[in-house]
């Protein structure tokens, strides 16, 4: 049985913390596969626009060049609307239906899962696995989710920290990979 990890998110844009998170994920769940998935629109973010969808997808292509078993899943921003993990889950399953589902989520959003679309389900097709912050003990999961906590490298970064910086005029080389630095200044991401 084969062991496919999924790594749902807006990606805007990727960072070194999502390229450990995948390390660890591959690592510790000993995962055959794992998929990017970039969001079109989170149903928890209604208001928020993230950045064109070719820049995100071409920001995760080169953050993840020569990485062999990672790969991006362009379907949730090629539906387009909102995107609802039980779509993307159910794609999966009917493509590989011999497998295991691990779905990344971050720990700060377990108390959200029973607010999922068609959560009941979500939480029997797939097993969720927990991306915990730097010092941060994640919550019980909620009734039916099974979680398993990520060890990895706890780090506190987000994409909304690399955006603030951005606007403030502050450098980001550290914290996303250089060719990604390089889309963001050369196309003007996030200083509005």
């Amino acid at each position: 049985m084969k062991r496919i990890g999924l790594f749902g998110g807006s990606f805007d844009p990727v960072h070194v913390g999502h390229l450990l998170v995948a390390q660890a994920a591959c690592e510790e769940l000993a995962l055959h596969r794992l998929f990017f998935v970039p969001a079109a629109q989170s149903p928890f973010k209604p208001a928020s626009e993230p950045a064109p969808a070719a820049l995100r997808l071409r920001m995760l292509r080169l953050a993840l060049a020569g990485k062999s078993n990672y790969e991006i899943d362009a379907q949730e921003i090629n539906r387009g609307g909102v995107s609802f993990t039980i779509d993307t889950v159910r794609d999966y399953l009917r493509r590989f239906p011999q497998s295991e589902l691990f779905y990344l989520i971050g720990a700060d959003h377990l108390p959200t899962l029973p607010k999922w679309r068609e959560a009941d389900e979500l939480a029997r097709l797939v097993q969720f696995v927990a991306i915990p912050s730097t010092g941060e003990i994640p919550a019980q999961p909620p009734s039916p989710f099974r979680i398993q906590v990520l060890n990895g490298w706890p780090l506190k970064l987000s994409s909304s920290q690399v955006r603030a910086r951005v606007k403030a005029g502050h450098g980001i080389d550290a914290l996303v990979p250089f060719a990604v630095a390089e889309v963001i200044e050369q196309s003007a991401l996030y200083t509005a």
